[in-house]
């Protein structure tokens, strides 16, 4: 055996080499890099030509050869041996075979002596053609359990999270969490995954924190930076949770709005409102509260709910005709629940309230949809000729606009247009309770273009209201397809629309042209024959809340006359 220094390029391929498949790239670069770095380790094992040449044939070191030629080398050094009889074809096989990977806690300690000698870890990285992360992550095996880390040599390995959890837990802990789960003849595998749970503590981050440095000294908190998160975000931490629970606390405390409260969370992460609260989707009013809680990750989150009034008893019986009716009729569920009308009505009245303050609106439509506000079923005048007053719409303080001095009626158009707009949003309403118009504010949506105010309605929130057939109806016109369960179907229409806009069918304003036309007949001018007759109330007007997505469902005993008549009238 000899060593000896030639130029790689001279050197030739063995026929009768084992390794005949291609290696990957990346393990191409590596070998590159380290060349690149360090030079050839190991001299690739040549023999000399047979055939009376003066060359030399590779044995072993094909890739090292091959790599150290993409480098530049214009010298290698080479173990040259005798040529064996069978061409080097066992020699090479051995050898191939031979290899092994170290396994990381061995590659821990390499690069732990290499830090020793003063490289760093961006040049250990770039020398091994490695991510930084990579070497930082094989570093953290510092602080892991000697007994842990012989498992972990024999190539079982946990994952970077919970090699993470492991190291960054004290000694003592992970000794007496290791006595449980610990391998056994039985089951040589360890269970990572227990392992890192039993280590976890829980984490509270600053990026989550409503308080200041202020509260932070106060209740003793201190921030640890998270090395191995994004550069971009703030990491910092801290594992003490009833400070950090406290301090938010003490700040919603102090923050507290008018007419606001502090409550729990329910088991989900939700709100736990008062009982009979009334939780508002859009833009509270006034009259609104407030509720604050602290979700799972401690932080602080605000949800507006409305009390529902107190109703005077009007000591009146409301004896049902159909009470011995026992028919049972099965119930599928609706496409939308309760819940997302009660979210569509929320969309709808902000919607159709900022149409109406900042849509171009004509005088006559504005006009003619101030007389159809009042058809409203959540509008009554106590002008004296009703004993029964269902609601009260505040339009004194907008009629005052149009008051002088000397009290004469006193305005411009621009305030009349104003006053009227102003009039409209009191008056005008689509939730789903009492103080819902009904019908003339989904044909006023309509004829002002308030569906281009709607909400993106693409949350989870409002896609857990859909049903499996309404979710997958919802797939169509995009990449999204259905998916074997529900929840993936709606998490994937989530994803796909959070940077969209998406609106459902049935929380648009138009309503259908036989609803409308059916209402129209029942609300129509009374024939002559008919004068001074006393019209009967209709069941729709009165405080009734329905099941669907839309306001009234048609009624299959109304007559409808005048059909055509209407329809041009509406349009």
């Amino acid at each position: 055996m000899e060593l000896k220094f030639v130029d790689p390029r001279a050197l030739n391929e063995n026929p009768d080499k084992a390794r005949r498949s291609k290696s990957s790239p990346q393990a191409d670069a590596l070998l590159l890099a380290t060349i690149k770095a360090v030079g050839i380790v190991q001299p690739p094992v040549v023999a000399p030509e047979t055939d009376g040449g003066n060359g030399y044939v590779i044995d072993a070191g094909h890739r090292r050869v091959k790599q150290a030629i993409a480098a530049g080398l214009e010298e290698i050094a080479v173990l040259v041996i005798e040529r064996s009889e069978d061409g080097g074809a066992m020699r090479s096989l051995a050898e191939t075979l031979a290899h092994e990977q170290l396994n990381p806690v061995d590659q821990w300690r390499a690069i732990e002596r290499l830090v020793a000698l003063n490289w760093t870890e961006e040049a250990i990285a770039i020398a091994l053609a490695l991510p930084v992360r990579q070497i930082k992550k094989l570093r953290l095996l510092a602080n892991v359990l000697p007994a842990m880390l012989d498992q972990m040599a024999k190539g079982d390995m946990p994952d970077e999270r919970q090699l993470r959890t492991i190291a960054s837990a004290a000694l003592e802990d992970q000794k007496e969490i290791w006595k449980k789960h610990k391998p056994s003849k039985a089951d040589p595998q360890v269970s990572w995954w227990a392992v890192a749970q039993g280590l976890t503590r829980t984490r509270m981050f600053a990026k989550h924190a409503s308080f200041g440095d202020d509260l932070a000294q106060a209740y003793g908190i201190a921030w640890v930076e998270d090395l191995f998160a994004p550069a971009d975000e703030d990491s910092r931490y801290t594992t003490d949770v009833d400070a950090f629970l406290g301090a938010q606390q003490e700040w919603m405390t102090n923050h507290l709005p008018k007419r606001g409260v502090i409550v729990e969370a329910g088991q989900w992460g939700e709100a736990k409102l008062p009982p009979k609260a009334e939780r508002i989707y859009g833009k509270p009013g006034k009259s609104d509260h407030t509720a604050m809680y602290l979700d799972r990750d401690g932080k602080v989150q605000t949800v507006a709910y409305r009390m529902p009034e107190v109703k005077k008893p009007n000591g009146k019986g409301a004896a049902s005709d159909d009470a011995g009716d026992t028919t049972v009729v099965a119930k599928s569920r609706p496409d939308v629940t309760r819940k997302g009308i009660e979210m569509i009505g929320d969309f709808r009245t902000d919607a159709l309230h900022d149409a109406l303050a900042r849509a171009p609106i004509e005088e006559d439509t504005l006009m003619a949809l101030l007389i159809l506000a009042f058809a409203g079923r959540n509008v009554s005048v106590d002008s004296g000729s009703s004993d029964t007053v269902y609601g009260h719409a505040r339009l004194e303080r907008h009629a005052a606009l149009l008051f002088g001095e000397g009290g004469r009626l006193d305005y411009d158009r621009e305030t009349l247009h104003q006053a009227a707009r102003k009039v409209l949003i009191e008056v005008l309403s689509c939730r789903e309770n009492r103080t819902n118009s009904g019908i003339v504010a989904r044909v006023a949506g309509d004829t002002i273009g308030a569906d281009g105010f709607l909400p993106n309605m693409g949350s989870d929130e409002f896609m857990s209201c859909l049903s499996r057939p309404a979710l997958e109806a919802s797939c169509k016109g995009t990449p999204v397809l259905p998916r074997a369960r529900v929840k993936d179907t709606r998490a994937a229409l989530v994803e796909h629309f959070k940077e969209g806009t998406f609106v459902h069918p049935s929380a648009l304003f138009a309503p259908d042209v036989a609803e409308l036309t059916s209402w129209a007949t029942r609300h129509a001018a009374p024939d002559e024959d008919d004068e001074g007759s006393v019209p009967e109330v209709d069941e729709l007007d009165g405080d009734q809340t329905e099941a669907s997505a839309h306001d009234h469902p048609v009624d299959d005993h109304d007559t409808v006359e005048n059909t055509e008549a209407w329809r041009v009238a509406a349009e």
